[in-house]
């Protein structure tokens, strides 16, 4: 982090984020985040998982942020600090965080925690771990009988039970899914079947339909009318409860109430544990303080009849992030969302005891995992202010919702609804007829109702409606002002304020608006006598013309009294009306209806009023006398006429429809229709036999329909008789043949049949006589051989004679053999008989057939031998006693007619002479031993033979069912005798059931499969790499074909995926995958195709991964020309310029050659060198020196880079003494730098030479540093000293070998230094 950063100072906030993985909630600590930082986040968050007890268990997740987050766990119900039982530990490979559970147990079944937390905010999810375990469900079955057993003791009655649901059944509906579906209504079916685990639930509407007819016809028995029920629900006081609405046939009729077939007692006290209140005709059932052993499936009967069902379901749930108070704006969207603990497909949203649904007003929606719950409070206004609540099995979450007015949008909006009104006053008015308003009333009513209308005024939803009750809504002054009508007209819909006295306020209507508008108690609340309250106000009723009508309501005293209003005008008993009051109980009863009856009704007691309007309806009616005389059948003769008629009554307009076979009728010419007011008639004339049928008239208002129905049979004589004529034989001397009966007999009994012949050949037809009607074949006797014969056959009724039916040319005395019969089945076999059984030939050879002949072969033989020598067999059975015991044998069978024997049929199949066996019994052991991803190897072990009931198996057949079929399939043909068996041809992936059945000749055992199913695929295996000499490093040459193979091992086939520089990587590259390997192609590279590239391996058994360098080069470029200067004798400095290729290949370096005129050899001065300048020393005087400079890359040396020739000349001078003047010297001077050390940057993995030349008398000692601490001492750096020219050679660069470096020389006369900092490429250098 920069010093800018760090002296930015943290504000203490906590905000709130979303992240794109669902589940996670992610708080930010700081209020603005600095450039390039951010606060945790989860990329793959923990998952719920089940493990069997004893097993470890693995919560995995992956994390971003920057700074990288610190990555904890925890749990709701204790620590996971114990390191004997919990391990969390780094995979740097795959970037996972990894929380191990060594041996769970039972306490450890929980929500853990998952917390990433940096310095900016922390990101937190959760998942659950479920442990399964024998012992566990063992220790509750005991502790539940316990239980059973001590609640027992404390009851004295005997439990009942309820008739239990048939068991599920593979591939069928689950009964519980089927009765709660019953019970519910349909905009509920798709969440019911959820939560059974059925996504598509329209294949079931038919039979639901049926079903649920079955149902109503039931409870029709017991209930006259069943309405709203109410699934069980969870409410915010803690109770469960669930409710239906009925009106029972018959009051004692006996109510129980069932949990998973077990009688539920119950009372009506409120406090009890389970509470049946009934409100008029609601039936509330409650649960008070649900615990989770009330979970179950309740079912309420009446006298044995179902009308309701209820699942209770009770999940082990909390919420971890709850809901939170919220503010919004008149118009505005107000957002609840809360966190689970377990997913959960829904839960249930409240409001003041009141449930929610997705709606106009608000929209319920679930995030993906089920874990995050949203409501929306749509179009905010002042009245939906108030506490929400999110119920999720018992526990609770609630936040309030504060809505601010906006007193422009409000005025709006109410001098909009005034408007719309005052609109449908005047509507109203014209439609009743309203001439004035009513009398006045005496003066006290007149004062006490204007108090009541003022307190009424303030119930038309502006008001909190105090004096009202919250009945059943039709009472005035209801509280809310929606369910029923209030005091804001008598009239109860157009909104007009009349007084109660029925005095007319004026014809000002501006002073009737302002009274209208006045809203509020007259005096302060605490100061009013609320006075007699209305318990159960008036309903609206609907009653038939002639009927009995009741209206009853019932006030909070007994002894009040009240009068009776039609349209304002006071009742009394001379109009025709009983008022009835009992206790506090008021009717209204009028016995027979007429339509003057229809009115609004209104009940008053001590200034408080409840009104309901009373609908005379008058649906068609027709005389009983008139509908059994209409529903007689009307029979006529081919050729006459139909006539009905049916007198109705009932209110106009009326409609009248005929049909004839489901078919309208209109009229026509063969068709009349008369229709009067009180009549209708129907006349077809001319009727045929075709016009037979049913006959309906459907008589229709606006209040009902009635419907007729008659039938008219037309008479006539029949159709003639139907063929084809079978030829049942045809012999030598006689031929007989057999017909059908006409399909019309033309409404009469068909009496005889005539029949007729003609010989073949003459015109004559002669009638041979007549056959009863109910004989359908004749045999004619007197024929001469080898002549053909036509016969015709008519039907004869009491109408007339059909026309004939002909048959073809029948032959007489032609020898015709017949067909082969069936191939013998054998019925049993036993050591001294065997059963067998055919079926006669489908052609008979034109005569009867008269018998059988059987044979049979001895296994082994070509002799079929006679086996019926007595005579032929007359049956279509026989039993063949002349067997031996053990011996095998085949039958065949030959059909014999007048003609003689026809050909034999088909052999059965081998049969053995021995006593029948009983089917095998069920395989054991049975065992995958290997699997691919297109075969299953299985072994098993023989069944064990029990005498009396299983005898040993033969052979075994194998049997698969996919998964997403119902039909088991049999891989082998015939019985296989080895008990292992390979299945061949699967679906790669494809999950299978899989089962092994022995059998024998007594038939096939119980199949024997696996508990799960199993999936066509090797097993699991790890992805891993397994060629260990796999190049981490490849050069490819710019142009040339760049190919990496990479082989693995994984089991199943694994996802193959590639990047480079972890980044996807170009279209232009070519992968090739494979089960056992991946190639990655490029044909022509190019300089940008370096880079690394990483192969991730991924399957269900895990993840691996493998990086590869490659470098795409060319032959590298020489270097520039090369020049030499001398700085210090013995000692020569070349420079030279870059090459071309140094800006685009960071690893070229250059070398340096040497050749003097003394050795004649090139001789490499220096390597690896990544500036453009190297000192060469030891340069003697007197020889000749040449250099070449070569650039050099992984692709090799480019050509050299010659240096010009550089030589220096030993002269030799006179010997001369010159004695000088000796004066005294000072030689001696400070150490310094004569070429400082310069900074550097290094790729990783060469050489780095860092070089400077000192000076100074006497020599100074020459120390190095790294990060100020001394290398002189260090073995992995080279050191040298030669000639006041200091070198530093690192032989492999690593990354901790960047820093800063110093050379320190110091000496008696002082001391100098000179630093420069070492990057390695890859790394920062701070």
């Amino acid at each position: 982090m920069s010093s800018a950063t760090k002296q930015q100072p943290k504000a203490s906030v906590a905000i709130k984020k979303r992240s794109r993985v669902a589940g996670v909630i992610i708080t930010q600590h700081v209020e603005h985040l600095p450039p390039g930082k951010s606060t945790p986040d989860f990329t793959r968050k923990p998952m719920a998982t089940t493990v069997q007890e004893g097993k470890k268990a693995f919560f995995k997740t992956m994390v971003s942020g920057e700074p990288a987050p610190k990555v904890t766990w925890g749990r709701n119900k204790g620590t996971v600090d114990d390191s004997s039982k919990y391990k969390s530990r780094y995979d740097a490979r795959s970037q996972e965080h990894i929380l191990e559970i060594v041996n769970v147990n039972q306490d450890q079944a929980d929500t853990y925690k998952c917390l990433a937390t940096n310095e900016y905010g922390q990101a937190i999810c959760t998942a659950n771990l479920n442990v399964r375990g024998a012992d566990l469900k063992k220790k509750q079955a005991d502790d539940q009988g316990t239980q059973d057993f001590r609640s027992m003791l404390k009851k004295t009655v005997v439990t009942t039970r309820k008739k239990q649901l048939p068991p599920k059944k593979e591939g069928e509906i689950d009964p519980k899914l089927c009765e709660l579906l019953l019970s519910a209504p349909r905009k509920h079916y798709e969440k019911i079947c959820f939560d059974f685990g059925v996504t598509d639930f329209r294949w079931m509407l038919k039979r639901l339909k049926q079903m649920a007819k079955e149902r109503a016809d039931e409870q029709a028995r017991v209930v006259e009318k069943l309405k709203n029920v109410k699934q069980i629900e969870v409410k915010p006081n803690g109770r469960a409860e669930f409710s239906v609405d009925m009106k029972l046939r018959d009051s004692n009729s006996t109510i129980n109430v069932y949990k998973n077939g077990n009688l539920v007692p119950f009372g009506n006290d409120e406090n009890s544990k389970h509470c049946l209140k009934i409100i008029g005709t609601k039936y509330v059932f409650t649960i008070n303080n649900p615990q989770p052993e009330d979970a179950g499936f309740y079912q309420v009967d009446v006298d044995e009849t179902n009308v309701l069902t209820t699942d209770f379901q009770v999940p082990a749930v909390e919420f971890t992030d709850k809901l939170k108070d919220v503010k919004a704006v008149e118009t505005e969207d107000a957002v609840f969302q809360c966190v689970l603990s377990t997913p959960l497909n829904s839960i249930t949203w409240s409001k003041d005891d009141s449930s929610l649904e997705s709606g106009d007003k608000y929209k319920i929606s679930v995030s993906e995992d089920r874990l995050t719950h949203t409501l929306r409070v749509k179009d905010c206004e002042v009245a939906d202010a108030g506490r929400y609540y999110a119920i999720a099995g018992l526990t609770s979450s609630s936040a309030s919702l504060a809505v601010k007015a906006d007193p422009e949008r409000r005025k709006a909006r109410m001098e909009a609804q005034r408007d719309s009104e005052v609109n449908q006053a005047k509507q109203q008015d014209e439609k009743d007829g309203w001439a004035a308003l009513e009398e006045e009333e005496d003066e006290d009513d007149s004062d006490l109702g204007k108090s009541d209308g003022a307190a009424d005024r303030s119930a038309d939803g502006s008001g909190d409606g105090t004096d009202g009750t919250s009945g059943n809504g039709s009472c005035i002054g209801e509280a809310d002002g929606t369910a029923g009508r209030t005091d804001k007209g008598e009239d109860g819909k157009d909104g007009k304020k009349r007084d109660d006295s029925g005095e007319n306020q004026g014809d000002d209507a501006d002073d009737k608006k302002k009274r209208r508008l006045h809203a509020g108690p007259l005096v302060p609340e605490s100061v009013r006598d609320k006075g007699v309250q209305f318990v159960i106000g008036l309903s609206d009723a609907v009653a038939n013309v002639g009927e009995q009508a009741k209206l009853c309501c019932k006030l909070s005293s007994a002894t009040s009294k009240g009068q009776w209003y039609k349209n304002g005008k006071l009742l009394t008993s001379g109009d025709g009306v009983k008022m009835i009051k009992d206790g506090a109980c008021h009717s209204l009863i009028i016995d027979c209806c007429s339509k003057d009856d229809s009115a609004v009704y209104r009940f008053e007691a001590e200034g408080r009023k409840s009104e309901a309007t009373l609908d005379i309806k008058d649906p068609p009616k027709v005389e009983s006398e008139a509908f059994d005389k209409f529903s007689k059948p009307v029979t006529i003769k081919a050729g006459e006429n139909a006539e009905w008629k049916l007198p109705f009554s009932g209110g106009t307009p009326m409609n009248i429809q005929w049909y004839k076979n489901d078919d309208q009728l209109s009229p026509s010419t063969n068709v009349k229709i008369e229709t009067s007011c009180s009549e209708s008639k129907l006349r077809l004339t001319k009727c045929q036999r075709k016009d037979s049928g049913e006959v309906k008239i459907k008589i229709k208002n606006e209040f009902g329909t009635t419907e007729g129905i008659s039938k008219l049979i037309v008479l006539d004589k029949p159709t003639a008789p139907q063929g084809p004529v079978e030829i049942m034989e045809s012999a030598v001397t006689s031929i007989e043949f057999r017909w059908k009966p006409p399909k019309n007999n033309g409404g009469r009994t068909v009496t005889n049949y005539i029949i007729e012949r003609q010989q073949v050949g003459r015109n004559k037809w002669s009638k041979l006589g007549e056959v009863p009607g109910s004989n359908t074949c004749f045999k004619d006797s007197d024929v001469d051989p080898g002549r053909r014969y036509c016969y015709r056959i008519r039907a004869r009724n009491e109408e007339g004679i059909s026309e004939c039916l002909q048959t073809e040319d029948i032959s007489a005395g032609v020898l015709r053999y017949p067909g082969s019969p069936t191939t013998p089945k054998v019925v049993s076999a036993f050591k001294d008989c065997i059963n067998l059984s055919w079926s006669s030939p489908s052609d008979t050879g034109g005569s009867k057939i008269i018998g059988y002949n059987l044979e049979r072969n001895k296994k082994g033989t070509n002799y079929w031998s006679l086996v019926n020598q007595k005579g032929p067999i007359t049956d279509t059975k026989y039993a063949v006693k002349d067997v031996f015991e053990g011996a095998a044998y085949e039958f065949r069978v030959s059909a014999i007619n007048l003609s003689g024997g026809g050909d034999p049929s088909i052999p059965c199949d081998t049969v053995i002479a021995r006593d029948p066996m009983k089917p095998p019994g069920k395989v054991s052991d049975l065992m995958l031993t290997s699997s691919t991803y297109t075969t299953f190897a299985l072994s098993w072990a023989k069944p064990k033979d029990k005498k009396g009931t299983e005898d040993e198996a033969e052979g075994y057949y194998v049997e698969i069912r996919p998964t997403d079929s119902s039909e088991w399939t049999r891989c082998n043909a015939n019985p296989i005798i080895r008990t292992s068996y390979t299945v061949l041809g699967l679906r790669a992936m494809a999950p299978y059931w899989v089962r092994v059945i022995a059998t024998n000749y007594g038939g096939d055992g119980e199949p024997l499969g696996f508990d799960k199913c199993i999936t066509a695929m090797p097993p699991p295996v790890r992805p891993k790499f397994k060629d260990r000499n796999m190049k981490t490093f490849e050069v490819v040459k710019c142009g040339s074909t760049l190919r990496l193979h990479i082989q693995f091992e994984a089991s199943p086939w694994p996802e193959i995926s590639w990047l480079k520089d972890g980044a996807p990587i170009a279209k232009r590259v070519t992968i090739t995958n494979s089960d056992k390997g991946s190639q990655l192609l490029i044909p022509t590279s190019e300089w940008t195709d370096s880079g690394i590239y990483t192969i991730t391996v991924k399957n269900i058994a895990g993840v691996d991964s493998f990086n590869v360098e490659v470098r795409v080069t060319d032959d590298p470029m020489p270097p520039g020309p090369v020049e030499l200067e001398q700085n210090i004798p013995g000692t020569v400095t070349l420079s030279w310029a870059s090459s071309p290729d140094e800006k685009r290949d960071d690893r070229l370096h250059y070398a340096v050659f040497q050749r003097d005129s003394f050795k004649r050899t090139w001789r490499t001065v220096a390597d690896n060198l990544f500036n453009n300048k190297f000192t060469v020393v030891n340069i003697l005087p007197g020889r000749e020196y040449h250099f070449r400079v070569f650039a050099k890359n992984d692709m090799g040396l480019s050509p050299p880079s010659e240096s010009p020739l550089y030589e220096t000349k030993k002269e030799k001078a006179k010997f001369e003494i010159n004695l000088p003047e000796r004066k005294p010297l000072d030689l001696e001077s400070r150490p310094s730098f004569i070429v400082p050390l310069r900074r550097r940057t290094a790729p990783q993995g060469y050489e780095c030479c860092m070089s400077c030349a000192v000076k100074g008398d006497p020599v100074p000692r020459v120390a190095w540093y790294r990060n100020n601490v001394c290398l002189n001492t260090n073995p992995d750096y080279h050191i040298t000293n030669v000639c006041g020219v200091c070198s530093l050679l690192i032989l492999k660069v690593r990354p901790k070998d960047h820093g800063e470096y110093k050379v320190v020389i110091e000496s008696r006369l002082g001391t100098a230094e000179s630093s420069m900092v070492l990057g390695v490429r890859g790394i920062g250098t701070g």
